[in-house]
Protein backbone atom coordinates (compact mmCIF):
# COMPACT_ATOMS: atom_id res chain seq x y z
CA UNK A 1 0.00 0.00 0.00
CA UNK A 2 1.34 3.53 -1.06
CA UNK A 3 0.48 6.09 1.08
CA UNK A 4 1.19 9.66 0.46
CA UNK A 5 2.29 11.92 3.17
CA UNK A 6 3.48 15.92 3.00
CA UNK A 7 6.28 16.35 5.16
CA UNK A 8 5.25 19.85 6.21
CA UNK A 9 1.86 19.02 8.07
CA UNK A 10 2.10 14.87 8.29
CA UNK A 11 -1.81 13.70 7.96
CA UNK A 12 -2.26 12.26 11.79
CA UNK A 13 -5.23 9.53 9.96
CA UNK A 14 -2.54 8.61 7.87
CA UNK A 15 0.27 8.44 10.98
CA UNK A 16 -2.23 6.23 12.89
CA UNK A 17 -2.48 3.75 9.89
CA UNK A 18 1.20 3.25 9.91
CA UNK A 19 1.54 2.67 13.47
CA UNK A 20 -0.85 0.34 13.91
CA UNK A 21 0.49 -1.40 10.94
CA UNK A 22 3.81 -1.10 12.86
CA UNK A 23 2.79 -2.52 16.56
CA UNK A 24 0.96 -5.62 14.33
CA UNK A 25 4.29 -6.60 13.55
CA UNK A 26 4.80 -5.04 9.37
CA UNK A 27 7.67 -3.78 7.74
CA UNK A 28 7.05 -0.82 6.19
CA UNK A 29 9.11 1.56 3.97
CA UNK A 30 9.49 5.73 4.96
CA UNK A 31 11.43 8.55 3.99
CA UNK A 32 14.28 10.26 5.93
CA UNK A 33 16.20 13.17 5.96
CA UNK A 34 18.35 11.27 3.43
CA UNK A 35 17.52 7.95 1.39
CA UNK A 36 14.54 5.94 2.05
CA UNK A 37 14.49 3.38 4.43
CA UNK A 38 13.13 0.02 5.71
CA UNK A 39 11.52 0.02 9.21
CA UNK A 40 9.94 -2.16 11.35
CA UNK A 41 9.11 -1.30 15.52
CA UNK A 42 12.39 -2.79 17.87
CA UNK A 43 9.47 -4.55 20.10
CA UNK A 44 8.65 -6.87 17.16
CA UNK A 45 11.63 -9.48 16.82
CA UNK A 46 9.83 -11.32 13.99
CA UNK A 47 9.50 -8.11 12.27
CA UNK A 48 13.00 -7.24 12.63
CA UNK A 49 14.08 -11.12 11.17
CA UNK A 50 11.65 -9.93 7.88
CA UNK A 51 13.51 -6.86 6.95
CA UNK A 52 17.06 -8.87 7.66
CA UNK A 53 15.22 -11.26 5.07
CA UNK A 54 14.16 -8.36 2.89
CA UNK A 55 17.78 -7.21 2.65
CA UNK A 56 19.19 -11.10 1.74
CA UNK A 57 21.49 -11.08 5.42
CA UNK A 58 21.62 -12.94 8.12
CA UNK A 59 20.19 -11.00 11.16
CA UNK A 60 23.21 -11.18 13.27
CA UNK A 61 25.10 -9.69 10.49
CA UNK A 62 22.85 -6.68 10.46
CA UNK A 63 23.65 -3.46 11.25
CA UNK A 64 20.13 -1.90 11.34
CA UNK A 65 20.36 1.57 12.92
CA UNK A 66 17.56 3.37 15.61
CA UNK A 67 15.81 6.08 14.87
CA UNK A 68 14.16 7.97 18.13
CA UNK A 69 12.46 10.98 17.70
CA UNK A 70 15.03 12.37 20.15
CA UNK A 71 17.72 11.67 22.37
CA UNK A 72 15.35 10.76 25.82
CA UNK A 73 15.72 7.22 24.59
CA UNK A 74 19.29 7.22 24.20
CA UNK A 75 19.60 5.15 27.90
CA UNK A 76 17.31 2.24 27.18
CA UNK A 77 20.14 1.27 24.39
CA UNK A 78 23.58 2.54 25.29
CA UNK A 79 25.99 3.11 28.09
CA UNK A 80 26.93 6.19 29.34
CA UNK A 81 27.61 8.56 26.82
CA UNK A 82 30.59 10.70 27.15
CA UNK A 83 29.46 14.95 28.01
CA UNK A 84 31.71 15.83 24.69
CA UNK A 85 29.60 13.23 22.69
CA UNK A 86 26.57 14.25 23.83
CA UNK A 87 27.41 18.12 23.21
CA UNK A 88 27.70 17.36 19.60
CA UNK A 89 24.41 15.17 18.90
CA UNK A 90 22.74 17.70 21.14
CA UNK A 91 24.24 20.47 18.39
CA UNK A 92 23.59 18.57 15.23
CA UNK A 93 20.58 16.38 15.80
CA UNK A 94 17.93 16.17 14.66
CA UNK A 95 20.07 15.83 11.11
CA UNK A 96 21.73 13.37 8.67
CA UNK A 97 24.07 11.87 10.92
CA UNK A 98 24.49 7.93 12.59
CA UNK A 99 25.92 8.26 15.73
CA UNK A 100 27.87 4.42 16.30
CA UNK A 101 27.55 4.74 20.55
CA UNK A 102 28.45 1.44 22.80
CA UNK A 103 25.29 -0.81 23.17
CA UNK A 104 24.05 -1.77 26.79
CA UNK A 105 22.47 -5.48 27.35
CA UNK A 106 19.33 -4.48 25.61
CA UNK A 107 20.84 -4.54 21.98
CA UNK A 108 22.10 -8.09 21.41
CA UNK A 109 19.03 -9.03 22.12
CA UNK A 110 16.79 -6.85 19.80
CA UNK A 111 19.47 -8.17 17.17
CA UNK A 112 19.58 -11.37 18.46
CA UNK A 113 23.16 -11.06 17.89
CA UNK A 114 26.79 -10.18 20.01
CA UNK A 115 26.75 -6.32 18.98
CA UNK A 116 28.47 -4.03 21.34
CA UNK A 117 27.40 -0.66 18.99
CA UNK A 118 24.79 0.15 18.06
CA UNK A 119 23.98 3.43 15.06
CA UNK A 120 21.64 5.75 16.84
CA UNK A 121 19.74 8.41 14.43
CA UNK A 122 17.23 11.07 14.40
CA UNK A 123 16.02 11.80 11.48
CA UNK A 124 15.32 15.98 10.70
CA UNK A 125 11.83 14.66 9.13
CA UNK A 126 8.71 15.13 9.91
CA UNK A 127 6.89 12.14 8.74
CA UNK A 128 9.55 10.14 10.65
CA UNK A 129 9.22 11.46 13.54
CA UNK A 130 5.64 11.69 14.16
CA UNK A 131 5.27 7.87 13.42
CA UNK A 132 7.59 7.05 16.08
CA UNK A 133 6.16 9.97 18.63
CA UNK A 134 2.97 7.73 18.01
CA UNK A 135 4.24 4.58 18.51
CA UNK A 136 6.13 5.13 22.14
CA UNK A 137 9.34 3.55 21.08
CA UNK A 138 11.99 3.92 18.41
CA UNK A 139 11.96 1.82 14.80
CA UNK A 140 14.68 0.55 13.75
CA UNK A 141 15.83 0.73 9.83
CA UNK A 142 18.00 -0.26 7.20
CA UNK A 143 18.72 1.89 4.00
CA UNK A 144 17.51 0.93 0.42
CA UNK A 145 20.17 0.21 -2.08
CA UNK A 146 19.36 0.24 -5.54
CA UNK A 147 20.16 -2.62 -8.22
CA UNK A 148 21.78 0.10 -10.59
CA UNK A 149 25.23 -0.37 -10.53
CA UNK A 150 25.65 3.59 -10.98
CA UNK A 151 22.82 5.05 -9.03
CA UNK A 152 23.22 3.61 -5.36
CA UNK A 153 20.03 4.66 -3.89
CA UNK A 154 16.72 4.62 -5.43
CA UNK A 155 14.94 8.22 -4.84
CA UNK A 156 12.05 7.86 -6.36
CA UNK A 157 8.57 6.66 -4.40
CA UNK A 158 6.97 5.48 -7.30
CA UNK A 159 9.88 2.92 -8.36
CA UNK A 160 10.16 2.20 -4.79
CA UNK A 161 6.45 1.17 -4.79
CA UNK A 162 6.67 -0.94 -7.87
CA UNK A 163 9.39 -2.94 -6.58
CA UNK A 164 8.25 -3.41 -3.07
CA UNK A 165 4.65 -3.12 -2.83
CA UNK A 166 3.97 -6.86 -2.61
CA UNK A 167 7.02 -7.65 -0.13
CA UNK A 168 6.13 -4.87 2.69
CA UNK A 169 2.92 -3.67 4.17
CA UNK A 170 3.04 -0.24 3.68
CA UNK A 171 5.08 2.37 1.62
CA UNK A 172 4.70 6.10 2.59
CA UNK A 173 5.41 8.22 -0.10
CA UNK A 174 6.76 11.76 0.74
CA UNK A 175 8.45 12.77 -1.97
CA UNK A 176 11.61 12.18 -3.62
CA UNK A 177 14.12 11.22 -1.00
CA UNK A 178 18.11 12.16 -1.36
CA UNK A 179 20.62 10.04 -2.71
CA UNK A 180 23.42 10.70 -0.07
CA UNK A 181 23.36 8.67 2.84
CA UNK A 182 24.02 10.11 6.68
CA UNK A 183 27.84 10.76 7.60
CA UNK A 184 28.79 8.25 10.21
CA UNK A 185 30.64 9.05 13.69
CA UNK A 186 31.67 6.17 15.35
CA UNK A 187 31.67 7.45 19.14
CA UNK A 188 32.70 4.76 21.33
CA UNK A 189 35.40 7.31 22.66
CA UNK A 190 35.59 10.07 24.22
CA UNK A 191 35.87 11.99 20.73
CA UNK A 192 34.04 11.19 17.41
CA UNK A 193 35.61 9.74 13.94
CA UNK A 194 34.18 10.19 11.09
CA UNK A 195 33.70 6.62 9.47
CA UNK A 196 31.65 8.01 6.22
CA UNK A 197 31.22 11.86 5.20
CA UNK A 198 27.82 11.81 4.06
CA UNK A 199 25.04 14.44 3.53
CA UNK A 200 25.92 15.91 7.20
CA UNK A 201 28.65 18.47 7.44
CA UNK A 202 31.31 16.91 9.12
CA UNK A 203 32.62 21.01 9.98
CA UNK A 204 29.50 20.97 12.07
CA UNK A 205 31.30 18.36 14.32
Amino acid sequence: MLIRIFEENPNPRYIHQIVKCLKSGGVIIIPTDTIYSFACDITKPKAIERMAQIKSIKLKDASFSLLCQDLSHLSDFTRPIPNTIYKTMRRVLPGPYTFILNANNNVPKLFQSKRKTVGIRVPDNNIVRSIIEELGNPITSTSIHDDDEIVEYTTDPELINEKYANIVEIIVDGGYGDNEASTILDCTDDEPVIIREGKGSISNI
